[in-house]
């Protein structure tokens, strides 16, 4: 009879705790690492890992699976880059609570925020709830092929409460501000880890709508910190206003973390417009924050924050011109071939893009400043490479460039678009934000954007990137990448049984081999709910990915496990 359920032979462990690699062994039994170090039992299944990292399996803080979590077990595409634990609720959106004639409402929202078609939310959510912790109770149900854990989203909260006074953006009354402040703290007891709020304008219905949370005032907003210290535990998360005064913003932070007496986080980036030192303005007041006992941390992103562009994508530089909108659902051959007519060819070049949405225009007219993504991916394009660039040196328009590119590959090329944190055409300032002792690596949007953004691969590009192919004065140290993706983000929302690799931990594991990390191109996959279309971004390197004491991945294909749960409220460590 073996003694181990699993035993993990020879490859180079990493504790996540950001020690150097040792070579050993690992045991697992009951879920939980039982032994490590030259382990002389056997397993009841045995893997060599000799010449491979083992390293505790990746802790994604800022995810959407609110609604994927409920259609499907597999959580992709975080589940193919090594992630065992998704936090979803982030940027104040979700479906819980939720009266059944507000469902349209948080659709809506849902839609036009995270991208996430409507048929694919009415055809895949059974809406068997109304309240968060029988939102919680629905979940708790699923097997999936990683865990998850659910935060409170605002806008949600404020539509259950306040109704169409909340989408008109009215001002809550003090029966509506006790009420969410009592329902935040019914939600941290039942088992959220947090509750989370976005201030960024950016956050619209498909029909230009402003999201209900994002003119929310102070009091409103000091709510739900009431509620998060009335609870005793929780995270709050939030997008400030990213076009707004960064000293300010952090000023209005530094308000809620000192009223919730909880650890707050938010959304760092370097925008591709206003002010080009509100990055460093943020990190310089993060800093004072946290030297005054503030448990405030930054979330940011390891590469830029792009937009994608195709034809089968929900954006390119025609998809809001009058003469392509009868073509928007129908096949991509049959787009390429209209698009192949010269008169067709004329009559879109001859048009601007038209919607109610402000957002969705100004999306649509940055592709100029989009590259073509090719067969590899590249997210540090040569600015030279940019459609305008090379359209002002062929002596065309950047739009009669665009167009040719997007017929190549049958149709199914990709224009990439590196909005925030991209600025000088450079990572320099992700260098600066990841190296920044109150930062930790998140934004990876697993769940949403479903054709127009792919950052779920942003542990793969992370380790590859910044542990191996930096610049010796830029590179991370291996170990200090590991405990980026792993007890970093697990500790800052309260899950201290996992992202290490100790004695009594969850044995969430990944074996990379470190040499092989390789990012696909992103593509298109249609299999959301009601033939829903969405991006998938595969990766190699990954020998196997492991969830509680079982082999979840093996070389990028999913072995049919499903031992993922949803994960209530903080843990302590084991």
């Amino acid at each position: 009879m073996a003694d181990y359920d699993l035993v993990i032979r020879g490859g180079t462990i990493f504790d996540g705790l950001g020690n150097r690699g040792v070579v050993a062994d690992i045991a697992v039994k009951d879920g939980r690492i039982a032994a490590i170090g030259d382990i002389s039992g056997s397993g009841e299944e045995e893997i060599d890992a000799a010449g491979r990292m083992v390293t505790p399996g990746f802790v994604d803080v800022h995810t959407h699976y609110d609604g994927q979590a409920l259609w499907e077990n597999r959580l992709a595409p975080s589940s193919n880059h090594g992630v065992t634990t998704a936090v979803m609720g982030n940027c104040g959106v979700g479906f819980a609570p939720c009266k059944p004639h507000q469902r349209d409402m948080l659709v809506a929202v849902m839609e036009g925020v995270e991208d996430v078609p409507e048929i694919v939310m009415t055809e895949g959510l059974p809406w068997n709830w109304e309240t968060f912790p029988e939102y919680l109770d629905t979940l708790e149900t699923r097997e999936l092929d990683i865990d998850i854990a659910a935060q409170l989203p605002h806008s949600a909260l404020r539509v259950f409460v306040m109704g169409e006074r909340a989408a008109d953006h009215e001002p809550p009354t003090a029966e509506d501000l006790a009420q969410m402040r009592a329902l935040t703290t019914e939600a941290i007891h039942a088992g959220a880890l947090g509750v989370t709020t976005s201030r960024n304008l950016m956050h619209r219905t498909k029909a230009g709508e402003l999201a209900p949370s994002l003119f929310s005032e102070e009091d409103e907003l000091i709510a739900l910190a009431d509620g998060l210290r009335d609870a005793g535990d929780g995270v709050y998360q939030m997008i400030p206003r990213v076009t707004g005064d960064a000293a300010e913003e952090f000023e209005l932070m530094r308000r809620l973390a000192k009223a919730s007496g909880r650890p707050l986080s938010y959304t760092l980036l370097q925008m591709p417009s206003g002010d080009p030192d509100g990055w460093r303005i943020s990190l310089d007041k993060l800093a004072e924050a946290r030297s005054d006992g503030l448990p405030i941390r930054a979330q940011v992103a390891p590469r830029p924050v792009g937009m994608l562009y195709g034809l089968d994508l929900s954006f390119h530089p025609f998809s809001l011109h009058p003469s392509f909108r009868p073509l928007l659902d129908r096949p991509l051959a049959e787009k390429v071939a209209a698009m192949r007519d010269p008169a067709f060819r004329a009559q879109l070049l001859s048009e601007e893009p038209e919607d109610s949405n402000p957002v969705s225009v100004k999306t649509v007219q940055a592709c100029r400043y989009a590259y073509p993504m090719g067969t590899s991916p590249d997210y540090e394009p040569d600015l030279a490479d940019r459609i305008d660039n090379r359209a002002e040196a062929l002596g065309i328009t950047p739009e009669e460039y665009a167009y040719d590119l997007l017929l190549e590959q049958d149709g199914k090329a990709i224009l990439y678009q590196p909005g925030a944190n991209y600025r000088d055409g450079n990572l320099d300032a992700v260098h600066g934000m990841l190296s920044h002792p109150g930062t930790v690596m998140g934004l990876a949007d697993g769940g949403a954007h479903y054709g127009m953004i792919c950052d779920a691969s942003f542990p793969t590009f992370f380790l590859k990137r910044w542990a191996s192919e930096a610049r010796q004065e830029q590179r991370i140290p291996v170990e200090t990448a590991i405990a980026a993706l792993t007890s970093e983000p697990a500790d800052m929302v309260g899950l201290y049984d996992r992202g290490r690799l100790t004695i009594g931990a969850k044995a969430d594991i990944n074996i990379i081999d470190f040499d092989a990390l390789q990012l696909h191109i992103p593509s298109v996959v249609q299999d959301l709910p009601a033939g829903g279309k969405r991006l998938r971004q595969l990766a190699d390197g990954y020998d196997a990915t492991i969830v509680s004491g079982v082999v979840t991945y093996r070389n990028g294909e999913h072995t049919g496990a499903v031992p993922g749960r949803l994960v209530r409220g903080t843990r302590q460590a084991a």
